[in-house]
């Protein structure tokens, strides 16, 4: 081993100091990208050399190399944003994103996404984020994630209503009126209590439904639901037509207990019982309600009672229906479950899709793909991918995850780097000095 081997040495400092510089200042340069994560550098010595003396043998190094680089995947502080599609993750989890038209996957912790003009959610760099879609009863797809797209372009058709929730307490001392049909031409054929809701055709025009309530003593209601004979093609002279009719039983504590004679309990009148499944209800039959309007004539509507016959006033505690207008979007949210759901002008919400979130065994094992992205390597494993969770992590919506670069952790070892670069330096031209003394032996 001569002089000249210590130049060697020297030459691998500066190697393993100049690219610990190049990782210290692209961290620097990274100190406000959105979901950046820091990289540190690991230095390790080189295989020693043997060498023998008098007291036996002995190594000596031959420098330093670059063992390797690690990215630092710790929290970065959360940033409050206006808009209601930047996204942030707690956790150790990534959105996955995907190029138009292919089935590779990227990924990401920079949640800056926006809608493009097809109804996309996209990154900046137009990739395409993935999530699981909603079926129309409300569940999540099965199978791999998808592109994220709202209808932007067309109105959502109507739904006719096929089911009316009334939700109502009927006075048990109301007076007992005689059965029979209701007339409002005939002052009497009286009701007891009446309420009033709309419903909507497969057309989406919407029409008002009234059910008058009867106390026929006995513990047992008529109920009567009348329609405008103007909107029905078979509404004849008078200003309303029944299109359906049938009665409430209650037992001694006011609770409901049949519908049209049929039993909700098994076992029957026993409400301590299992309520029998599908739960019976009134119904107006297919084809009761032609409307004149050119809508489907054979439109059936379920009268779900959720009624009580207590002691108190007649009252009104909720009423509901399952149709809707046909709309157009107005808006388009991100809760914190990732879901995505669009607002129409008809008030409807439709959940869209719920983002995806994919999580590694190994995150250093991911690969730099610039624009904020990572792509997965064998050394990364096989993804987790899944909606988010206590495992997958949490989404903040209207926040973006800042970058977790230190600049003081930087700036100290930005110090500690350019004084081991100059003393490799200086050990270069001690080395020169030291080969220029030899050579001027032979003087």
């Amino acid at each position: 081993m001569g002089i000249s081997s210590a130049l060697y040495s020297g030459v691998s400092g500066l190697n393993t100091n100049g690219s610990a510089m190049s990782v210290l200042g692209n961290n620097i340069a990274n100190t406000n990208t959105i979901g950046f994560k820091s990289s540190r550098t690991i230095f390790s010595d080189l295989l020693a050399t043997t060498v023998s003396g008098s007291g036996g043998t002995s190594q000596v190094g031959r420098g330093t190399q670059l063992s390797i680089i690690d990215n630092m995947f710790s929290q970065g502080t959360f940033e409050n944003t206006e808009s209601n599609t930047d996204l942030a993750i707690e956790g150790d989890s990534f959105f996955v994103l995907s190029p138009a038209a292919t089935t590779e996957n990227f990924y990401t912790r920079a949640g800056s996404f926006r809608f493009n003009e097809d109804g996309y959610l996209i990154n900046p760099e137009g990739y395409r984020v993935q999530g699981k879609a909603f079926e129309a009863d409300g569940t999540l797809s099965v199978g791999d994630p998808s592109d994220i797209q709202v209808d932007v372009g067309t109105l959502i058709p109507a739904r006719a209503t096929g089911l009316i929730g009334l939700t109502t307490n009927l006075d048990s001392n109301s007076t007992v009126l005689a059965a029979g049909p209701i007339d409002l031409n005939d002052p009497a054929s009286d009701s007891t209590y009446a309420a009033s809701t709309r419903l909507f055709d497969t057309l989406g025009n919407t029409h008002i439904l009234t059910t008058y309530f009867r106390n026929v003593g006995g513990n047992t209601w008529e109920y009567h639901t009348l329609a405008d004979s103007t909107e029905i093609a078979s509404g004849g002279a008078d200003t309303y037509t029944a299109v359906a009719s049938g009665t409430l039983g209650f037992d001694v504590n006011g609770d409901l207990i049949t519908i049209d004679g049929a039993d909700l309990y098994n076992p029957a009148g026993d409400t301590t019982g299992a309520l029998v499944m599908p739960r019976p209800q009134g119904q107006i039959a297919a084809g009761a309600i032609d409307w004149t309007n050119g809508a489907d004539p054979t439109q059936a509507i379920d009268l779900d009672f959720l009624t009580t016959q207590y002691s108190s006033e007649s009252i009104v505690i909720s009423l509901g229906q399952d149709g809707y207008a046909p709309g157009s979007l107005v808006k388009i949210g991100i809760d914190g479950d990732g879901i995505v759901t669009a607002n129409y002008s008809n008030g409807e919400r439709i959940k869209v899709s719920q983002l995806a979130l994919a999580k590694f065994p190994n995150t250093n094992g991911l690969l730099k793909e610039g624009g904020n992205m990572w792509a997965a390597s064998d050394a990364a494993g096989n993804a987790r991918i899944g909606v988010p969770s206590s495992e997958l992590g949490k989404i903040f919506t209207n926040a973006l995850e800042q970058s977790n670069v230190d600049l003081a952790q930087e700036f100290v070892k930005m110090i500690t780097t350019q004084r081991g670069f100059q003393a490799n330096s200086k050990i270069i031209t001690t080395t020169d000095e030291l080969l220029g003394e030899l050579i001027n032996l032979k003087r």
